[in-house]
């Protein structure tokens, strides 16, 4: 038989949100008539705007012409996209990137899993706790780590725990933890919906610079951010072009979570170091990566993406983020009117809920399913230091967001 990769069984049995899916699959079987409202899956539920569909209907009727069609386009993105993201999200902001420093992706999922390639097989791998799955499930498949602990910590995985008396921001680790590779942030955190400030990001770029680690950040849901003075980006920080990657995503900021499309940043100025500990570019790692397993965005995709950044489709789109904002501010106000502690869903889309009495997360998860037939995310699901906690996310029309409040009172009066 074939041997297979042994490092998949250090993984729970079922990734988080396929577990939800079969509790609800289960639910609703055994109680047909009961409606399911779902605040679980941070899945956006409002159409794509005017401005992208027309520039996806003009991108189909170039693709049927032969004078217009395109077949293999460059790995790494069209220029008419790059040319925008740079504009747009960086040089607007006072930072200075060049084209070949921004490579265009089908999701930021596959960017966060697949980074790790570039880093070496025992790299030291730092997440803040609570986290997103990805980054720490694609380590262990890799091999990096030992096995979990009982509470599921996987052994060679340093572990920040972010809590209500940190603002779900951690501070740097001192010099006891030992040496760091590679430490992945989120901001707005997806689950706690944290934001990191200008100071706390440059106290983390200054601790990376000096122990020689990168920072993979995850900067999804920048578009959510509504305070000026908060940073979108890392490289608003002075150095952080020499020890971070940055990803972004066209999911949560243009409802492309059915389109697909993203782009990480990797900076020339990035270095790592090889076996005889001479300095490599992890910009020249990651294109060789890149154009050696992907063939690029599609055509139709990235003019889609690209009118994001028009003025209607900057205009459509944030109208759109401001619904979902809205839809957080109502379930915030209606959580907090029921007695519940709620951190988050003021420049996130997802509220970060402490569950009454400190119950278990999977056990508030059954309760609210059963009681009010409302769907959550368990906090515990995002690591150790999330069980306490439970994440509802914005996502939903405002008629089910309403509904879902007055199911809450109901349940919890």
């Amino acid at each position: 038989m074939t041997r297979i990769n042994d490092d998949y069984a250090k993984l729970r049995a079922g990734y988080l949100f396929p577990e939800i899916g079969r509790r609800v699959r289960e639910f609703s079987a055994a109680h047909p008539d009961a409606k399911v409202i779902r605040l679980g899956i941070g899945d956006v539920t409002e159409p794509l705007v005017p401005s992208i569909v027309a520039a996806m209907h003009a991108a189909v009727e170039e693709m049927a012409v032969r004078e217009t069609f395109r077949g293999y386009g460059p790995e790494q993105g069209y220029d008419f996209l790059v040319d925008a993201i740079r504009a747009n999200d960086y040089a607007s902001r006072g930072v200075a990137l060049d084209n070949d420093e921004i490579f265009v992706s089908d999701g930021s999922k596959c960017d966060v899993g697949n980074v790790q390639e570039i880093f070496a097989k025992d790299a030291r791998i730092l997440v803040t706790d609570p986290v997103y799955p990805v980054y720490v499930d694609s380590n262990v498949m890799a091999g990096r780590t030992g096995a979990a602990d009982e509470v599921g910590r996987f052994a060679g995985v340093t572990y920040l725990a972010a809590t209500a008396q940190n603002g779900f921001v951690p501070a740097p680790p001192d010099d006891s933890v030992g040496p760091i590779d590679v430490a992945y942030l989120c901001s707005p955190s997806n689950p706690t919906g944290a934001v990191a400030t200008k100071a706390q990001l440059a106290a983390w770029v200054a601790w990376a610079r000096r122990t020689g680690a990168t920072i993979v950040f995850d900067a999804a849901y920048e578009a959510y951010i509504r305070d000026p003075e908060l940073p979108r980006s890392i490289y608003e920080i002075e150095g952080a072009k020499e020890c971070a990657i940055e990803v972004r995503s066209f999911s949560k900021r243009a409802g492309f979570t059915g389109v697909r499309c993203a782009f990480m940043v990797v900076p020339k100025a990035l270095m790592g170091k090889n076996a005889a500990g001479e300095p490599v570019s992890l910009n020249a790692l990651w294109a060789r990566r890149h154009t050696t397993k992907f063939n690029g965005t599609s055509y139709v995709i990235q003019r889609a993406a690209a009118a994001v950044y028009t003025p209607a489709g900057q205009a459509e789109t944030g109208a759109q983020i401001d619904f979902y904002l809205d839809n957080a501010r109502i379930l915030r106000e209606g959580l907090v009117a029921a007695g519940f502690t709620v951190y988050g869903g003021v420049h996130a889309p997802y509220l970060w809920l402490e569950t009454p009495g400190r119950q278990s997360s999977w056990d508030f998860f059954d309760r609210l399913l059963r009681e009010a037939h409302l769907v959550g995310t368990p906090g515990a699901g995002f690591g150790p230091s999330g069980e306490g906690y439970f994440r509802l996310s914005a996502y939903n029309s405002r008629a089910n967001v309403v509904e879902a409040v007055a199911r809450i009172a109901r349940t919890f009066r």
